[in-house]
């Protein structure tokens, strides 16, 4: 998306994106949308409206969760260092994504059982991530059918997959996918097995029912996953395929040798493997070893515009995020995704402009702080 410097003082970025002049209908005023003017906002927000059970699903992370805590905290430790009078009177965020014009580098990430955070969950999250022009990852884990959110998307989509035990039904599912107007898979590499949900299993509360119509049953995963099984996808897949979840450089390297169109650099928002690291630190050594072969995507921890483009720094081609989006659809439905979104993008404009960097090939390294300052 191209803006410039009228309609980014028009749109509020003067009071760091929290003017409430919005893109996409008006919030009533007094209302908690209005009064949440960042992603922080919106999860203390979140944290008051959505029952105890369902928000230690939302919140929890692996055994301690230290990694939850690194994800965001290791953006933090990342300065910018801005260039000033260059003409930032126009920026442009648009980015060319396995055959996508996207109009800025913000995707949404799965997540499952989002009926348990909103009747009809992902319904209105696709039609929210609609209205704010943003990608979202259909889960695999979706409380409705991928059939049934894709045709309720306004807005491209991609379908998160697991490799069910069933390849038979594994493949009919991509298919319907595909069908259904998919346009990228994002194949789950990193859940062999589940992780230690500690904090999820200690609230006590009754969840509510949790339909899965694109999974056979609870235990959906397969510690069998292999390389094979990724040559098997891509045989018959028509879209592009993408792994979801690797950490390791050696496996980023093997993955753009097996032929993978591209790359999630995920730790599954910590709720797996405790201790492994931020994704924000791993990013710069498998952009590093992929070298440009294929996009990257890191999703985890990002909360602030300044986090988007230190991870476009770091090599990434775009962001995802996860939780945030859940927070606005707890809290206002399609409403609250779309203007999640648009919180963060604003906030991402406003810091191209406020370091002097007017498109995305001009977020480099440059932008970052030297450490040894």
């Amino acid at each position: 998306m191209v803006i410039n410097r009228r309609r980014a003082i028009a749109t509020g970025f003067g009071a760091a994106c929290a003017s409430l002049v919005r893109l996409h209908g008006q919030v009533k005023t007094g209302s908690e949308l209005e009064q949440a003017r960042s992603l922080f906002d919106f999860e203390a927000a979140a944290s008051k409206k959505i029952s105890p059970p369902v928000w230690a699903r939302v919140q929890g992370a692996s055994a301690d969760e230290l990694t939850l805590r690194w994800n965001h905290e290791a953006y933090e430790r990342i300065r910018l260092r801005p260039r000033v009078l260059i003409d930032v009177s126009k920026v442009d965020t648009r980015v060319k994504l396995l055959g996508l014009d996207l109009p800025f580098p913000i995707l949404l990430s799965p997540t499952g059982f989002q009926s348990a955070v909103y009747p009809d969950g992902d319904l209105a999250s696709v039609q929210g991530a609609g209205a704010a022009k943003a990608l979202l990852v259909i889960s695999s884990s979706a409380s409705k059918s991928v059939d049934e959110v894709a045709k309720a998307a306004s807005g491209s989509v991609w379908f998160q997959l697991y490799v069910q035990r069933d390849r038979g039904f594994t493949k009919a599912l991509v298919q319907r996918a595909e069908a259904a107007g998919c346009r990228g898979l994002a194949v789950t590499v990193d859940s062999p097995t589940f992780g230690a949900r500690n904090h999820e299993q200690s609230v006590q509360g009754a969840m509510p029912p949790r339909p899965l119509p694109n999974l056979q049953g609870a235990d959906y995963l397969d510690p069998t996953l292999s390389w094979k099984d990724i040559d098997w996808l891509r045989s018959f897949a028509k879209v592009p395929v993408l792994l979801k979840g690797i950490l390791n450089p050696d496996d980023a390297d093997i993955a753009v040798k097996a032929g993978v169109s591209g790359i999630m650099v995920s730790n599954h928002g910590a709720r797996n493997l405790d201790t492994v690291p931020a994704t924000i630190d791993a990013l710069p050594h498998i952009a590093e070893r992929v070298n440009g072969r294929v996009p990257l995507i890191v999703d985890g921890g990002i909360r602030r515009g300044t986090d988007v483009i230190k991870a476009l720094a770091l090599g990434a081609t775009a962001v995802g995020i996860g939780r945030p989006y859940l927070y606005g659809l707890g809290i206002g439905g399609a409403e609250g995704v779309t203007r999640v979104v648009d919180i963060l993008r604003r906030e991402f404009e406003a810091t191209m402009m406020l370091t002097g960097r007017p498109t995305l090939a001009s977020i480099d390294r440059s932008v970052l702080w030297p450490k040894e300052w």
